[in-house]
């Protein structure tokens, strides 16, 4: 018998499950679907930062997150020589939006909490050991437009899930991107490095932060990303391969500056050593129809600024409460098309920073490295040089769900600070994962009454603290902040801030509503 969902997520790495998490919080049915029977036990992304971190919380993980990551001091830029060029401090106590600015974790312990978390769903269940095969969409405008066509790895058998929506999350060689025929596009990027993580209970007493070596000999990276675990990565040479330093003693060379000259001493236990191919890629369609690409099947990332899994769980987290609102019927299908219009421009201009980063570590040889000892010690006074490296990122870019005011620079598209809100909690705790009306202006009984038919939170703010500093900041009065902590618009009256989230629903309604609370039990409201 042909299984149902309403949703089916391709891949159980961290950005399906979070896909999978934040639909089933809101009771989506949701089935995950992945080729491995347990975690994938290498480790791979190491950072995420304040603002991925918030992602984390929102799904109710952020206290055991806590307990094992690793706040990180900041960045430094060394030459070949381990002379510090630059130095990028960051704090590691709770910053705008609650958590540190940086945070160290090993991958597999980060997802085997992610997979309990979702265990915990009762919308949701995953499915290990299967082989998606398939992609198959149907011409039918109702449920089960996509039969996604499995095999068994356990028996052989071959199967199919029939599915409303399909979100690929299966990585750099997605099934779902080529079944939907989406080609990637090469951003000029290309390197060989060797990936590194070694175990030991000694401390190797560096500064508690990364290092980017920055040489066109052999760039590096160094950093600690638990109590007993680090991470080295170096460029690959001409003629070299990940085979030829496959044991400590051969990796003493590249080591020695860490490590010192006698790796013996430290108890040194090679957890894994491994040669990938650093690439600059982005898809040139996200959306087909009723499938979509998430995380690696979407972009791929250059490592040198830590922001590859956090920009599939930035997917994730833009796309699962625009699913879950078209599904309630609260918005049009058609506002599904934001997801590209805002993803991908800010994805692209995360890994465009990247590749700067990568130059500057390794660019233009000899004549690059006078280049380095000479502007990086300097590099604190360069014009715009904090937006490289800082943890902000870009506002995204317009679209139906973000409403950037006329000719001038606002809140649209930024992300609303998590800050203190009186008498107690964080924004995001009392946005409570809806709509949320932000504002500084008495609230009176019409808009209250607008408010909470529209399902949205209002919260009320003094222009003295920080969210009201905030607001005034880009020359309002209230904001419209959306699930995902996004602002939709920033205005000057609260009824031109609920203007465009009216004006969905009613183009929702103009359109038919196609969603479960009117055709079933596909939405089970928490």
């Amino acid at each position: 018998m042909i299984e149902r969902a309403t949703v089916a997520v391709v891949g159980a790495g961290p950005t399906g499950v979070t896909a999978a998490t934040l639909l089933a919080q809101q009771g989506v049915d949701v089935l995950v679907l992945d080729r491995y029977p347990d975690v994938f036990p290498r480790p791979r992304a190491v950072h995420l930062d304040d603002e991925v971190y918030r992602i984390l919380a929102r799904m109710g993980v952020g206290a055991e997150f806590a307990a094992i990551s690793r706040p990180a001091k900041g960045l430094r830029l060394l030459d070949a020589d381990s002379r510090v060029l630059a130095e990028f401090a960051r704090s590691t106590a709770a910053g705008i939006h609650g958590f540190p600015q940086a945070s160290m974790f090993d991958q597999p312990e980060l997802e085997r909490l992610l997979r309990a978390n979702l265990a915990r769903r009762p919308s949701a269940r995953l499915r290990g050991n299967v082989e998606v095969t398939g992609i198959v969409r149907h011409a039918t405008a109702g449920h089960g437009r996509v039969t996604v066509e499995l095999t068994d790895l356990a028996t052989g058998r071959s199967d199919a899930v029939l599915a409303d929506y399909v979100l690929g999350c299966d990585g750099a060689n997605s099934t779902v991107r080529d079944a939907i025929g989406v080609r990637m596009a090469g951003l000029g990027y290309e390197q060989r490095w060797l990936v590194v993580d070694i175990a030991t209970d000694t401390d190797l007493g560096q500064w508690d932060g990364v290092h980017q070596v920055c040489s066109p000999r052999r760039a590096a990276t160094y950093m600690r990303i638990g109590a007993d675990r680090y991470r080295f990565e170096f460029q690959l040479l001409d003629g070299e391969s990940a085979a030829d330093f496959s044991s400590v003693p051969a990796l003493q060379p590249l080591l020695r500056p860490w490590i010192g000259a006698d790796p013996t001493r430290m108890g040194l236990q090679l957890v894994r050593v491994a040669g990938y191919t650093f690439q600059a890629r982005v898809a040139q369609r996200w959306r087909a129809g009723p499938i979509f690409l998430l995380g690696d099947a979407a972009h791929l990332s250059p490592p040198f600024i830590g922001q590859g899994l956090g920009a599939g769980l930035r997917d994730a987290a833009n796309l699962a409460w625009k699913l879950t609102a078209v599904l309630r019927g609260v918005l049009p299908e058609s506002d599904l098309d934001s997801y590209q219009a805002e993803r991908r421009p800010h994805a692209r201009t995360m890994i465009r920073r990247a590749m700067a980063i990568g130059w500057v570590m390794t660019g233009a040889g000899r004549a690059g490295d006078l280049l380095r000892s000479t502007l990086l010690p300097r590099i604190h006074r360069l014009p715009g040089i904090e937006r490289i490296i800082e943890s902000p990122t870009p506002p995204l870019r317009r679209s139906t769900l973000v409403r950037p005011a006329p000719l001038r620079r606002g809140l649209a598209g930024r992300l609303c600070p998590n800050a203190v809100l009186e008498p107690s909690g964080r924004f995001d705790d009392r946005a409570g994962g809806r709509f949320a009306l932000l504002t500084d202006l008495p609230v009176g009984p019409d808009a209250l009454r607008a408010a909470e038919q529209a399902d949205v939170t209002v919260l009320r703010v003094d222009p003295s603290d920080r969210l009201g500093q905030w607001l005034a900041s880009g020359d309002a009065r209230a904001a419209l902040v959306r699930p995902d902590g996004t602002v939709l618009v920033a205005a000057s009256t609260i009824g031109r801030a609920m203007a465009p989230l009216l004006a969905a629903r009613r183009r929702s309604r103009a359109a038919g509503s196609r969603g479960p609370d009117s055709a079933g039990a596909a939405v089970r409201r928490p």
